[in-house]
């Protein structure tokens, strides 16, 4: 018999996988999948990614949120969810992901690949001298649960790396700062910038032109934390000035992107469709079925979050 139910809603991931290894993982667990609610009564846990306006009103028995990704902006501020804890999705495959996302979109840079795809369409041997990693400074803004390993890993790889966190941080071959009074420096130490904010008040257009001005001149910029963290008219024109050199981009103010948009046309952009860090039901459901155990128990799920500060 089914003890309770947790609502499923998501529009870009696979709600039948989630079931299955919900369920595997706890049997007793009725998984429904939005908009088959059953009886609202019994929905006591709900795992979502980005839900509607309105989504959580009605669920009066409500007791666990856990967010799909290491995000919570869209769950932030709003006035359908009562105050129950808020939990993300962390896994080592979802880790794992945005580790290799950032070495591939780093390396591309430093070893001038992009240059050499642009010869290859002209037919041309071009020749550029490899610079050694250890003289390419790196630097990682945002130094979270993703952010800390993709500096490490970056470290690791042999990069001059650097992060910015908002309090102090100790991560093995990264030197690390903290606070506004640093954060003018490490952009201008930054040659390739890695953009791992999670968003908030505080980093909604953080990077604006301002702080796009203090990058030395051609710097890349990589953001895989949310488009809005960076002002988007102010890259468009950093992008077109050559104070921004080229950008990877994952996520962006508006997704999908639209199709007339003009960053899908400048040469100096790679576009990803927001997948840099996905979760794989089967390695992230016993998570979140270990948060459910706790909660039952009457204690805090797994991985919980501040939504007054959105992470």
């Amino acid at each position: 018999m089914k003890r309770d139910t947790l609502l499923f809603y998501s529009a870009f991931d696979d709600p039948a996988a989630w079931k299955r290894a919900l369920e595997t993982e706890l049997p007793d667990l009725d998984v429904r999948i939005h908009p088959d609610i059953g009886d609202p009564e019994k929905v006591h846990y709900a795992l979502v990614w980005r839900p509607p306006a309105g989504f959580f009103a009605g669920f009066r028995n409500l007791k666990l949120v856990t967010n799909l990704g290491a995000g919570i902006d869209s769950l932030v501020g709003r006035d359908d969810l009562p105050p129950v804890p808020i939990s993300r999705l962390s896994d080592p495959g979802m880790v794992a992901l945005m580790v290799s996302y950032v070495l591939f979109a780093v390396i591309r840079y430093a070893r001038d690949i992009p240059i050499f795809e642009q010869a290859q369409r002209r037919r041309e041997w071009r020749y550029v001298h490899p610079r050694a990693l250890s003289a390419i400074k790196v630097g990682v803004l945002g130094l979270g649960e993703l952010g800390a390993p993709a500096a490490t890993a970056l470290a690791q790889a042999g990069f001059d790396v650097r992060g910015w966190a908002r309090t102090p941080k100790t991560l093995p071959g990264v030197t690390c700062v903290s606070g506004r009074a640093a954060f003018d420096g490490f952009l201008a130490d930054s040659e390739i910038l890695v953009v791992m904010l999670p968003l908030t008040p505080e980093t909604n257009e953080l990077l604006g032109a301002r702080e796009i001005a203090l990058l030395p001149k051609g710097a890349k910029l990589i953001n895989v934390s949310r488009g809005a963290v960076v002002d988007e008219a102010a890259m468009i024109e950093g992008l077109r000035s050559g104070q921004i050199g080229a950008a990877t981009l994952d996520v962006f103010a508006v997704e999908p992107l639209p199709k007339d948009h003009v960053l899908w046309d400048m040469d100096n952009v790679l576009i990803t469709p927001h997948l840099a860090s996905i979760t794989v039901p089967e390695a992230a459901a016993c998570d979140v079925a270990e948060s459910i155990r706790r909660v039952r128990a009457g204690l805090m799920p797994l991985h919980r979050t501040d939504p007054a500060r959105g992470y």
